[in-house]
């Protein structure tokens, strides 16, 4: 049963990133409380508070020319990687990306994939489900589709049914994190589906009774130990957990700069064998 506190923490969550998709492109994204690197100070990822959504996206590993090539309403600059360029998506292939937001990485997956490949976005925000479904419309996609669904319930995919599942600094943002990593799973075919994710990790967490709801939905808060992150990812049955991609994100040192904890930004991919 979800205690209250969690309960304002995800009602926090779904406010944040609606005001985010109602944002205009040009205004960027960072100016509210979000995951991205504009919205964290000190450590390499900074972007700086004036950074446009398309640089903040450049910042955490996006190519220039990808960003080109999708809708420009697609980039909001928020997340932490970028993990299609780690996924190594095939000609065919079925691909589930959680948290899609806009779409941008639907729409980067989509172009891998090609005609007989599908890639489907599942996002629990009604306004980032609107905006990246006018702009899969507006681009002519044609293999894409966004489903609403949290993740933390049920993802709205039948079981077996995934090649590969992405996600870009959404999983912090769950309090059960076991449990949305036994959903991957689920969906996961069996026989080499794979999980290829960006997420922050730090090294001293906070239980959900004592976070700061604002904080979580910034994917502070919500970050675990690389330790307890990967054993999260065992727990769910995943095998051959490894870490492909880590640097530094920032340091969280509160108004007084004490307890100072460190944040990164990890790449990990999980196999269903």
């Amino acid at each position: 049963m979800v205690d209250k506190h969690e309960q304002e923490i995800k009602k926090t969550i779904r406010k944040t990133y609606s005001r985010i998709a109602l944002q205009q492109h040009d205004n960027g994204a960072g100016s509210s409380s979000c995951c991205a690197p504009e919205c964290c100070s000190g450590g390499e990822w900074e972007g700086g508070g004036n950074s446009s959504p398309t640089r903040a996206a450049a910042v955490v590993g996006y190519d220039t020319s990808e960003l080109a090539s999708v809708p420009q309403t697609s980039v909001l600059g928020v997340g932490c990687g970028a993990p299609v360029k780690f996924a190594n998506l095939q000609e065919g292939e079925t691909v589930v990306d959680l948290g899609s937001g806009a779409g941008i990485d639907v729409f980067l997956s989509s172009k891998q994939v090609g005609a007989r490949g599908r890639v489907i976005g599942v996002d629990m925000t009604d306004e980032m489900l609107e905006r990246a479904r006018r702009n899969a419309k507006q681009g002519g996609y044609t293999n894409v589709e966004f489903r609403k669904g949290d993740i933390e319930k049920r993802i709205p995919i039948g079981e077996n049914s995934a090649d590969v599942v992405i996600s870009n600094c959404v999983i912090n943002l769950t309090i059960n994190k076991v449990y949305a990593f036994k959903e991957v799973y689920r969906i996961l075919k069996s026989g080499g589906g794979r999980m290829v994710i960006s997420d922050l990790i730090t090294d001293s967490e906070i239980m959900p009774s004592d976070a700061n709801a604002e904080k979580w939905s910034s994917c502070i808060d919500g970050a675990l130990t690389k330790e307890h992150y990967l054993d999260n990812i065992k727990k769910a049955g995943f095998q051959n957990v490894e870490v492909l991609s880590e640097a530094l994100y920032m340091n969280d040192g509160g108004t007084e700069q004490v307890n100072t904890r460190k944040i990164s930004s990890v790449v990990i991919k999980a196999v269903k064998t």
